[in-house]
C-alpha cells in the first residue's frame, strides 16, 4: 500500500478517534482549558518513547525551521484548543465543535494567499455544500437559551487558530517527519496550555479519579494516537484536503453524545451530516481525479 493510500486510511481512522474528545471534555467535568491541558501533557510523555527511537536512528539533525514552525504549529493549536474545551463548557458537546469546523473557510483562504494553491470549481461547490450541512447542524442550537451562543463565539474563535494550525503543519512537516513534528508541537502545545492555566488561575490537582481516567484515555487514544494518524497523513495530503475531511468530526460527535450524554439529534442535525459528508466526498473525488 503506498502512502497515499495509506494516509486516506489513517485519515479516517483518526477524524473518528477524534470525535470522542468533545464528549469526553464535557463528561470529565473539569475546566476547559484544564482538561486539553492534561490530554496533551499524557500524550506528549506516550510521545517521548518514539519520537527518542526515531531520533537514535536518525542520522540527520533536526531542521531548526521545522521546530520553530512546530513550536508556532503547537501555539496555535494550544488557543484554538483552550476556546474550544472552553466553549464545550459553558454550552454543549456540539456546537463549538460543529462552529469550529467552519477551519476549511480559513485554510482555503489561507492556502490560496500563503501557498498559491489554486482549487478547481468542484471543489469549492464541495466546501460550501460542507458548510450547509455544518449550518444544517447548528440552526436548531442557535435557538436554545443555554450558553449556546457563548458556545458559537467560542468555537468561531478556535476555528480560525485550528487553520492556522493546519498550514503551519502542512509546511512544517515538509521539515520535520511525523513523529518529530507531532511531539515538538504538541510539548509546545502543552507548555502553552499549562501558562493559559496559571493566568486564568486554575489549579492543576484536586480532580476526580473519573477525571484522571479519561485526561490518560484522551492522552493516549486521541493525542498521541489520533493525531499521530492525522499527522502523518498530513504529510502526504494537503490542508485544503484534510481540513474538509475533519468535518465529518462533528457528525460523529453529535451521534456519541446522543448515546454518552443523551444529547438528542434533531432532524436538522441528521440532514446536516448527511450534507456534510455529500460535501467531504466531492472535496475527495476532486482531488483524487486531480491527482490521477
Amino acid at each position: 500500500m503506498d502512502n497515499i493510500k495509506k494516509s486516506y486510511i489513517f485519515l479516517l481512522l483518526g477524524a473518528i478517534l477524534i470525535s470522542f474528545s468533545p464528549v469526553l471534555i464535557k463528561d470529565a467535568g473539569t475546566p476547559g482549558t484544564t482538561t486539553v491541558f492534561y490530554r496533551l501533557c499524557f500524550g506528549t510523555v506516550i510521545l517521548i518513547i518514539p519520537f527518542t527511537l526515531s531520533r537514535i536512528k536518525s542520522k540527520e539533525a533536526l531542521k531548526p525551521k521545522g521546530i520553530v514552525l512546530a513550536a508556532v504549529a503547537g501555539l496555535c493549536l494550544a488557543i484554538d484548543m483552550a476556546l474550544w474545551a472552553t466553549g464545550i463548557m459553558v454550552s454543549n458537546a456540539a456546537m463549538p465543535t460543529l462552529v469550529g469546523n467552519l477551519a476549511p473557510l480559513w485554510v482555503g483562504i489561507g492556502a490560496y494567499l500563503f501557498f498559491k494553491e489554486r482549487q478547481s470549481s468542484k471543489f469549492w461547490i464541495g466546501l460550501i455544500v460542507a458548510f450547509i450541512g455544518v449550518t444544517f447542524l447548528i440552526i436548531q442550537d442557535l435557538f436554545q437559551p443555554n450558553g449556546i451562543f457563548k458556545g458559537l463565539i467560542f468555537g468561531l474563535l478556535a476555528g480560525i487558530f485550528y487553520a492556522a494550525f493546519m498550514l503551519f503543519v502542512q509546511t512544517g512537516r515538509k521539515q520535520l517527519n511525523t513523529i518529530s513534528f507531532l511531539f515538538i508541537s504538541s510539548l509546545s502545545t502543552t507548555i502553552f496550555l499549562g501558562i493559559f492555566m496559571l493566568l486564568q488561575g486554575l489549579e492543576f490537582t484536586g480532580f476526580s479519579v473519573k477525571a484522571w481516567i479519561l485526561f490518560i484515555i484522551m492522552g493516549i487514544c486521541i493525542q498521541a494516537g489520533a493525531w499521530f494518524l492525522i499527522n502523518f497523513a498530513q504529510g502526504y495530503l494537503s490542508a485544503s484536503v484534510v481540513t474538509p475531511t475533519l468535518l465529518i468530526q462533528p457528525v460523529l460527535a453529535g451521534i456519541i453524545a446522543f448515546f454518552m450524554l443523551g444529547e438528542e439529534l434533531s432532524i436538522w442535525q441528521i440532514m446536516g451530516g448527511v450534507i456534510v459528508i455529500i460535501g467531504i466526498y466531492t472535496v475527495h473525488f476532486t482531488k483524487q481525479k486531480k491527482s490521477t
